[in-house]
């Protein structure tokens, strides 16, 4: 009866296999739980006796091979992975998250962990068979590479140390040399992200070999650069997840190392980042952000957000500058999305960073008011002079999401930061000059709901030491909220 179930679930309907991986997962199961901790000798040093498997292991170990081999060449995409193969055979990246393939990926790793388990050294041999297989071309294709890594990365924690070292030791060295031996920017792409996805599914072996975490993140900073849809956009995903998992030894100085790599990627960041889009280096700033955090330095650590924050603050100092000789420069539109993508980065490094952001934000603070001001002032003179319609427009947009983005850059700061007194004292006077008058003054389209949820993070922070200004802050928003929820309740 198993071996049909066996070749029911080599059959090409997923509705089919999800019946038999519910009742693989239920075996499973139930296997490793009758006798969960006991130590099994691997298969290469099991005698003729194997007294020491139990029985139930025994009897279904046969059939268990050959559900292992099934889970391993059928197993569905994560979430990760956005670099894929298209019904058309293209390499393409992926947009839509499939719920679908994700929920059936998550019971296949459950079942392929269970059943490594059982066996990690039948599962290590199927594993890397077939990975030979694709380098020396007899089982090589996309679709066949990618169920394997994402199989691969699936067990990630199902192996003692020393052995998932030497396993994750020869996979890397498998890929790259695939990657090498491969011609064809499609072929690259699949191979990387692979390549990408693997590494970043086992930070406990990262951790434990900086040489080789740091070999895999300059790896990472190479298909940075790589064009190829969706390969600079797994690299940054796959980075902040090793610089979120690995962060101390970022900012550690390592054996062998003159500095901590922070300093190294910081003295580097323009060339790395030289190639990514807007959205990918609001990514890759998080990531570093989340290095210097970790710092237990505070004079090291400060030096590193100078540093940190400096391309972003060349481009800004510039802005301002050009500000203060014509305000009217803050209505180019390339100036405008200029100040949203500094604006963004930032809120991506007040979020990694916490508490410490406090030394950027001192230094930006009065003049993104300042742009603040002038920017929903623009707006409502645009208002004034073309109708409430012109909010739609593309320009005007840029500077209502400029207003929004100062707010919750203000918002993110407040929520995570320490010193309250310093908050009350140096923030907040300023706040209310600049950000709530507006707020009262604006025309009602150009009102920025993000005020209020910018004042609740405040308030929840600093509690009852606000109580002297809730007046304050009644007389500027209260009013003007009731009307605009009188008028129009839904939006």
């Amino acid at each position: 009866a198993l071996q049909y179930l066996v070749l029911t679930s080599e059959v090409e309907e997923v509705e089919i296999f999800k019946i038999c991986l519910e009742y693989w997962n239920i075996l499973s199961a139930e296997l490793y739980r009758e006798v969960p901790y006991q130590q099994i000798a691997p298969s290469y040093l099991r005698t003729g006796n194997s007294n020491n498997v139990p029985t139930r292991r025994q009897f279904y170990s046969v059939i268990l091979s050959k559900v292992r081999r099934i889970m391993i060449s059928r197993m569905a995409r994560p979430e990760e992975v956005l670099v894929v193969e298209n019904e058309r055979g293209e390499v393409v990246r992926e947009f839509m998250k499939d719920t679908d393939a994700i929920n059936l990926y998550k019971n296949m790793r459950e079942t392929l962990v269970y059943l490594t388990h059982l066996d990690y050294v039948d599962t290590e041999s199927i594993m890397t068979e077939k990975l030979a297989n694709q380098v020396n071309n007899t089982e090589w294709s996309w679709k066949n590479l990618n169920t394997l890594c994402w199989a691969i990365g699936s067990i990630s924690g199902a192996m003692v140390e020393d052995d998932e070292k030497r396993f994750l030791v020869t996979v890397i060295k498998e890929l790259l040399g695939l990657c090498e031996q491969k011609r064809g920017k499609d072929n690259k792409a699949i191979i990387a992200s692979n390549i990408m996805y693997v590494v970043g599914q086992y930070p406990r072996f990262l951790r434990a070999h900086w040489k080789f975490l740091k070999t895999v993140v300059n790896k990472l900073f190479e298909f940075m650069h790589e064009t190829h849809e969706g390969v600079q956009d797994m690299a940054c995903d796959t980075f902040i997840k090793i610089a979120q998992k690995c962060r101390r030894h970022f900012v550690t100085v390592q054996l062998g190392e003159s500095q901590a790599f922070v300093d190294e990627i910081l003295t580097n960041i323009n060339g790395i980042i030289c190639h990514l889009e807007p959205h990918q280096v609001h990514t890759f700033y998080e990531a570093v952000g989340n290095m210097i955090a970790a710092s237990v330095d505070n004079v090291q650590q400060t030096k590193l957000i100078e540093k940190y924050m400096q391309l972003p603050n060349d481009v800004w100092n510039t802005i301002i500058s050009e500000a203060k000789k014509s305000v009217d420069c803050l209505k180019d539109p390339e100036v405008v999305s200029n100040i949203l993508n500094i604006l963004k980065t930032n809120i991506r490094a007040s979020k990694a960073l916490g508490a410490p952001y406090v030394h950027q934000l001192t230094k930006i603070y009065e003049d993104i008011l300042h742009i603040y001001k002038v920017t929903s002032e623009n707006i409502n003179q645009a208002i004034r002079m073309n109708g409430p319609m012109v909010v739609k427009q593309r320009l005007i947009k840029s500077m209502i999401a400029v207003k929004e983005d100062t707010l919750m850059l203000i918002g993110s700061y407040f929520s995570k930061a320490s010193n309250i007194q310093q908050v009350l004292d140096q923030f907040l006077t300023p706040l209310y000059t600049f950000v709530l008058a507006d707020y009262r003054d604006c025309h009602p389209e150009a009102r920025e709901s993000e005020v209020l949820n910018m004042l609740a993070i405040l308030i929840n922070k600093v509690e009852d030491r606000i109580t002297p200004r809730i007046p304050e802050i009644f007389d500027l928003t209260f009013e003007h909220t009731l009307h605009m929820i009188d008028k129009n309740f839904e939006d």
